[in-house]
This record gives structure tokens, sequence and C-alpha cells, in this order.
């Protein structure tokens, strides 16, 4: 499995920049092996990691699952 590490503040920002999501950068990079994508913060510790799915079906799964429990999370906050 190939290991791809990731600056958390500057992908995201990149995002808001290009006015896209990370999930469609995440189908773009499909190409039928997994991989690890490991987000790090400024000091390059690790804030959080993904396994991108060999599939698009399986990372749309993956994009409602995650929509599901952000919801979720924001809910218990409020």
């Amino acid at each position: 499995m190939k290991t791809i590490e990731i600056k958390a503040e500057q992908f995201f920002e990149l995002l808001k920049l290009k006015d896209t999501s990370m999930w469609s950068v995440f189908a773009q990079m499909i190409d039928g092996e997994e991989k690890e994508i490991i987000f790090l913060d400024n000091e390059e510790k690790i804030l959080f990691n993904y396994i991108l799915p060999v599939n698009a079906e399986k990372l749309e799964e993956d994009r409602k699952q995650f929509s599901i429990e952000f919801a979720d999370k924001m809910a218990s906050q409020n």
C-alpha cells in the first residue's frame, strides 16, 4: 500500500481556493491501488489518516458515512 502525506492546513486552504471538495480530489487519485493518506499538522504530527479505496463506489460509501458522522458530531456540539 502506498502512503501519501499531506499537510492538512495547506490542503484545506487549496480546496477552499479551488472551490472543490476533498472527495473530488480523492476520486481523482483512485487508480486501482489502495493508498493510505496521512494528514499532518505544521509540526509533522499525524492528525488523522484515511485509506483511499480502490474504486469510486467505495469512496462514495465512505463519503456518505463521513457526512453522517460529521453531522452527528456537529449536532452534539450544539
